[in-house]
């Protein structure tokens, strides 16, 4: 490495880019997106320092070698301490909403204040049964940069409801709906550092059948608040009441 390099690596890259190489440990080259990103928007020159994340946890420091904009090369890899991270795990099972603009707010917003997985589902009242993970993927990568995470969500295949109650077994598990009966609020019963899965239902909720199969299932109805909640606001607020409570805690 040239004392160039050596001396782009010593110094404070607090501020540096920061880009995405699932691949990174592997190959020291960036994706061509984010190579395009870094050469021709960028403008970054050999000798620059850059910040990297792979995605599952890996943050680098490195240097620019080969500016290429298709196969920007990098060298002195230098593994940081993981960024973003938060003392529990959060799946947030969430039904697509009609407009797909809505369940892409959801996913960037959850992504940012912090979410371990989601999973779309399709359930008796769903109006939407069709979707593009590619351009979720591509969300999900976007916010988890700016909001300097090194683990990204896991964005899991579109499934039938049926399927997700049978599957899965976290063990605090919660379905929130609109219909009359006892409930408690998610944040009395989701305590620091536990795994938690949520379910939101789409615009015309849960059916009650729904409802009592997942209860059959060992999941806990739940109130996210007093108001009516759309299905991606109440699924940003799944995320922020998780993580308001796990700060809490660590306050405490």
């Amino acid at each position: 490495m040239s004392d160039l390099h050596k001396n782009a690596l010593s110094g404070d890259v607090e501020g540096a880019p920061l880009f995405y190489a699932p691949d990174i440990r592997v190959t020291p080259v960036l994706p061509e997106e984010e190579s395009g990103h870094a050469v021709r928007v960028l403008r970054l020159q050999a000798g620059d320092a850059i910040r990297i994340v792979d995605g599952v946890g890996g943050f680098f420091r490195a240097v620019i070698s080969q500016p290429h904009p298709k196969k920007c090369q990098v060298e002195g890899l230098e593994e940081l301490p993981e960024i973003g991270g938060h003392p529990y795990r959060l799946h947030i099972a969430i039904a697509p909403t009609k407009n797909m603009d809505r369940m892409e707010w959801f996913v960037e917003k959850a992504t940012e204040i912090g979410v371990d997985e989601i999973t779309p589902f399709v359930s008796r009242f769903s109006e939407r049964k069709i979707i593009k993970p590619e351009r979720l993927e591509k969300i999900i990568v976007s916010a988890a940069k700016q909001s300097l995470k090194s683990r990204f969500p896991v964005l899991n295949p579109l499934c039938r409801l049926d399927d997700l109650l049978r599957a899965d077994r976290t063990e605090r598990r919660f379905i929130a709906h609109c219909y009359e009966g006892e409930k408690t609020l998610l944040q009395q019963l989701c305590g620091r550092g536990t795994d938690v899965l949520v379910l939101i239902g789409p615009e015309g909720d849960f059916s009650t059948d729904e409802v009592q199969r997942a209860i059959a299932a060992g999941f806990r109805p739940v109130s996210l608040g007093d108001s009516r909640l759309r299905t991606e606001t109440a699924g940003v607020i799944t995320a922020a009441t998780v993580q308001f409570v796990n700060a809490a805690a660590e306050e405490v």
